[in-house]
Parts: structure tokens; C-alpha cells; sequence
């Protein structure tokens, strides 16, 4: 039978076989409904006793109760911390706990004692070089037998007098703006400086003041400064224990054998101003500066999206606190200087005047 169609076309390629999806073939398991239906009637083997080695198999019938050595050990308990430093202030509360464990304040009675610290553990990190720690001191030995076991001014200031230095953290702000307030607190004493920082209108003056309250508390428990009233009567605590009486000249030449001075006094600063001292123990600022800290980024969004980089400013605090013993003494230190130079020096030639017209050409 034949189709009525033109050969032609029987002849040529089929349009819409070129569109045609290729499908790749993909191998699935082959699975049956019978599974292990023939394993079930088979015995296991023991794979516990009956085994490739012999040996083993013997040895573990001998020790049937000794645990296998593959299985998984125990975890170990974690170690002890180590125990406080024996200055520190939380030392009378460990004292405390200690006696109460000892006497059996707890009922179970489980709670061990710390483990001291390891000095060699230790040693690693505060002496990374030995050798050269044990020639530093060889020298200041030599240097003590030297001077025949005097002080220096500067190591007997450090034996006398205290102070505490303090840095804070970075603020967000640049080092101009920190450092007005640095130099409108140096000079003053703690609280007036605390206060100042209170009532000031600046926006790092907040955060100025948390540090200076941090650093007034280090000071009265790191180094016992501000401490002169404490444990005295009304009365020891109104006079002060004082060297000189600067507004007396004979008291400034007898400064070592006056024992007790007026209850205030009045002593004359670096600048020239008067500044007047109820006690001795009260701490002021001594020094205060600013550091520069890291820079950060902060975007600035522009007109047609773009997009500035702008540089923030980070800056630190760090001031110096001491007592006002201090500058009592470096106020008898510049009266005992002016009248030596007084005193030795009675003829001078000509006054000691300013030049009020110094020109730099000369004038005849």
C-alpha cells in the first residue's frame, strides 16, 4: 500500500525533533521484597569471642572482667585556678572563707583549697631574661656601696611621698576639644575637679568625670592617699601635721623642728597664686594630658550616591594624683631658694630690672 505523499518530504529531516530535551539515563539500586528473608534462619557469629586472633579471643575469656582498653576513657577534671596575690584587697575575704572551711562551715565538706601559684610558671613571663635581671641588680648593689646606702632625692621622694598615675580608656572625641578640660583640672584637687566636670556643659565631661572618680577610688585603695583624717578625734584631725609655716619667715628656717603648724595654711603656687590647705592628705591632680588613640570611620552620604569616608578621632586621659604634702614642700623648696639667693647675693651692682626696650640693633 502506498502513502499518498510526495517522496520529498518523506525524505527530509523532522522539524521538531531538534528541540527535544536530552534526557540522561540514571542508576537506581535494585531493590527486592524478599531482602534477608534467607539470612534469618543463620546463626551470627560471635564477633565478641570467635575472632581472627586466637590469642585475644583466649585472653578474653581468662579476664572477662577487665573493661576493653578501646573503649573511651574518662574525661579529667579541669584544673585548678590559681590563688590571689597575697597584697590584694580581697585578701581578708579569702581569709575568711579559709577559716570557715577549716572550722566546717560547709556540711559536705567537698570544697578543696586553692592551689598556690607556680613562681617557675610565673617567672616565664614577668623575667623573660634572667641573666640580664640578675646583672641589673649586681649593679645596684654595686651603686648602694657606692653611695654608702644613701638615697637619692628622686628614691627618697618615692619612699615619702605618694601618688598614682591613671589612664583611661579612648573617647570619642579630638584632642583639642580633651585637652581644655585636661588643663582646666590640672592644678585642682579631686573634688573640685570631680565638681567642675559635673556642671560642665561639654559632652566629654561625663565621661571625664567617671574617670577621675575611678581614679580617686585607686588611689585611696592602691596606694592609701586621702586617708590623714581617718581613726583621729575632732581635734588631731583639724590640726595639721606641717613642716613650715610659710606665711612666718622664722618657721621656714626651723622647718625640720616645728612639729605643728597653724590648721589652715596658705602656700604660694608655680603661677604665683595663693592656695589654701586644710589637710595635708588631700589629693589633687598633679598632671594631666592626652594622648592620641585610633582613628575610626564614619560614612558621609552625599548628593547622587556618593559617598565620603570620614576619619573620627579617639583620645585618651592620663593624670597623675598626689597628696598636698607635696607641694607644701616644693613651696618651702622655692622660699628656702629665694632667700639663699637673697642672703648670699646682698650686693648687686646694678637693680635686677626687666628690658623694656630691647631692640635687636643697637641703640647707640
Amino acid at each position: 500500500m502506498s502513502v499518498p505523499a510526495p517522496v520529498r518530504r518523506l525524505a527530509s529531516r523532522c522539524t521538531f525533533q531538534a528541540h527535544l530535551p536530552v534526557r540522561t539515563l540514571q542508576h537506581q539500586q535494585r531493590r527486592t521484597a524478599v531482602g534477608d528473608f534467607f539470612k534469618r534462619g543463620k546463626e551470627t557469629k560471635d564477633e565478641t569471642l570467635d575472632s581472627d586472633n586466637p590469642i585475644l579471643d583466649e585472653y578474653r575469656r581468662q579476664n572477662p572482667e577487665k573493661p576493653d582498653q578501646n573503649a573511651q576513657e574518662p574525661q579529667l577534671a579541669p584544673p585548678a585556678p590559681g590563688d590571689i596575690a597575697p597584697s590584694s584587697i580581697f585578701e581578708d575575704e579569702r581569709r575568711i572563707a579559709a577559716q570557715r572551711d577549716r572550722d566546717g562551715g560547709d556540711g559536705d565538706g567537698s570544697r578543696a583549697g586553692l592551689r598556690p601559684r607556680n613562681a617557675a610558671t610565673i617567672a616565664r613571663i614577668t623575667q623573660p631574661d634572667p641573666n640580664a635581671r640578675e646583672r641589673w641588680e649586681r649593679k645596684k648593689v654595686i651603686q648602694m656601696i657606692k653611695n654608702g646606702g644613701r638615697l637619692s632625692k628622686a628614691q627618697f621622694l618615692k619612699r615619702t611621698e605618694r601618688e598614682h598615675l591613671v589612664k583611661s580608656h579612648n573617647m570619642k572625641t579630638s584632642v583639642k576639644k580633651l585637652g581644655m578640660i585636661a588643663r582646666q583640672i590640672s592644678g585642682k584637687t579631686i573634688d573640685d575637679a570631680i565638681t567642675q566636670m559635673r556642671f560642665s556643659g561639654k559632652k566629654v565631661a561625663q565621661e571625664v568625670m567617671l574617670q577621675l572618680e575611678q581614679a580617686r577610688d585607686e588611689a585611696i585603695v592602691m596606694r592609701g592617699m586621702g586617708l590623714g583624717k581617718v581613726g583621729k578625734s575632732n581635734d588631731e584631725a583639724e590640726e595639721l601635721d606641717l613642716s613650715i609655716d610659710p606665711l612666718d619667715d622664722t618657721s621656714t628656717a626651723n622647718s625640720t623642728n616645728n612639729l605643728h603648724a597653724p590648721k589652715k595654711i596658705v602656700i604660694q603656687l608655680k603661677d604665683g597664686k595663693r592656695h589654701k590647705i586644710e589637710d595635708r592628705s588631700n589629693i589633687y591632680i598633679e598632671q594631666a594630658w592626652v594622648g592620641r588613640g585610633p582613628y575610626g570611620k564614619l560614612p558621609d552620604y552625599r548628593a547622587r550616591g556618593r559617598i565620603f569616608i570620614m576619619r573620627t578621632p579617639w583620645t585618651s586621659l592620663t593624670v597623675i594624683l598626689k597628696e598636698e604634702a607635696t607641694r607644701i614642700r616644693e613651696h618651702a623648696e622655692r622660699e628656702a631658694k629665694r632667700k639663699k639667693k637673697i642672703t648670699e647675693q646682698v650686693w648687686v651692682p646694678l637693680p635686677d630690672r626687666p628690658l623694656t626696650t630691647n631692640r635687636q640693633w643697637y641703640s647707640w
